[in-house]
């Protein structure tokens, strides 16, 4: 089988996020990446490139160039720039006839996350945005499981992710945490955009409930910040359960702790990101089971991301490649003309759409004075 060929824009020298990106597409082995503009400047671009074994003429100086020189050539491009330009560069892959994978968040406004949903649409394109933590195996158990029923009636979730890397005055993290602290670079949020879209992500993703209204309150609790850096969120989902989330960076002695808990009026259910092989079900009679990935006890449309035997911990990695797999393989159905969206098993343009929703909901409660705000 020929292997995708794929394009990136953004992860040149010294970019954690394109790294992961391109090693998790290598898992499988099912992509070749062929072509990109991995930075503004255009010398480091081609340096990228020519690490990476690309050939200099399809080295770019600019995404536009990249993406009409492209089209026909790429079945997919990835993004991984920072927030302010995921709207122009993916818009300019879309109508270059080319399937979109964006790190999250999709976008900084509303209207530019319809506009992409639309234009992803009438293009009929493939749109992935890359929730990590949703490719977990064992998130994925959790999510079938409560399809089946299993939990009843959900009531409430509690969801944080915590982290402490920006907790220090004078201190910014690096190129990482320079661009996300800057207003010009990732909107009009900080912490939110960063973690609080993963927590919205994966609830909604687990539990299928979507959010009726929210009511935020985004701190800047470091000297000298000038974006959130801990906040939040109380939400009131559609048919009355209701939820807490916190995000925050300054928490010392955390390093990456997303843990979500759902309880429904037959039980509840556990999941820590750190602790990411296991699920922890509590039932109505208070028996504690734990299932563990690669062990019986998980959904078979769960088990199937498994790739290493009970015992030997998959983790973010794994996690990130499982979500290009399923993205890999409707691309390849597609153009072999046998694809239908049940196949689609991966965070798309629409889910990101309400990431973004759910930061700007968030931001007017906040700038508010906390009150209760709609949901777009």
């Amino acid at each position: 089988m020929n292997k995708l060929q794929y394009g990136m824009v953004g992860g040149g020298p010294g970019s954690f996020i394109g790294d992961a990106h391109r090693r998790a597409i290598n898992l499988d082995g099912k992509a070749q990446l062929a072509a990109g503009c991995f930075s503004r400047t255009y010398e480091k671009c081609l340096e990228t490139g020519v690490e990476l074994g690309i050939d200099p003429k399809r080295c770019y100086a600019d995404y536009e160039e990249m993406a009409r020189n492209e089209a026909g050539r790429l079945d997919y491009v990835v993004v991984v720039t920072p927030n302010v330009s995921h709207y122009p560069v993916c818009k300019a892959f879309l109508e270059a006839g080319i399937h979109v994978s964006c790190d999250k968040p999709l976008c900084l406004t509303p209207e530019q996350a319809d506009e992409l949903v639309a234009l992803a649409r009438e293009k009929d394109l493939l749109f992935m945005v890359t929730y990590t933590y949703t490719g977990h195996v064992t998130a994925k158990h959790i999510r079938d499981f409560i399809r089946e029923g299993r939990l009843g009636k959900i009531r409430t979730v509690m969801a944080e992710y915590p982290q402490g890397w920006l907790a220090y005055e004078g201190e910014w993290g690096g190129r990482q945490g320079e661009w996300r602290c800057d207003p010009a670079q990732s909107g009009g949020v900080n912490c939110l955009g960063d973690l609080g879209t993963h927590v919205e992500n994966i609830v909604s993703m687990m539990t299928g409930l979507k959010i009726k209204r929210v009511l935020a309150k985004l701190d800047k609790l470091v000297p000298g910040r000038v974006l959130d850096d801990n906040d939040v969120v109380l939400v009131e989902y559609e048919g009355g359960a209701v939820g807490s989330y916190w995000t925050t960076q300054v928490a010392i002695g955390r390093d990456n702790d997303l843990s979500v808990r759902i309880y429904g009026e037959n039980g509840s259910i556990e999941w820590k990101q750190t602790e990411c092989e296991k699920v922890l079900i509590v039932s109505r009679d208070g028996t504690l089971t734990e299932r563990h990935r690669g062990n019986g006890g998980i959904s078979a449309d769960a088990a199937k991301y498994g790739r290493l035997p009970s015992g030997h911990n998959e983790g973010w990695l794994e996690a990130m490649a499982n979500l290009y797999r399923s993205f890999m393989e409707c691309i390849s159905a597609k153009a072999e003309g046998f694809f239908t969206p049940e196949m689609i098993d991966f965070q798309t343009v629409e889910d990101g759409a309400e990431g973004v929703k759910f930061v700007h909901a968030c931001l007017e409660s906040n700038n508010r004075g906390n009150v209760w705000v709609d949901m777009l």
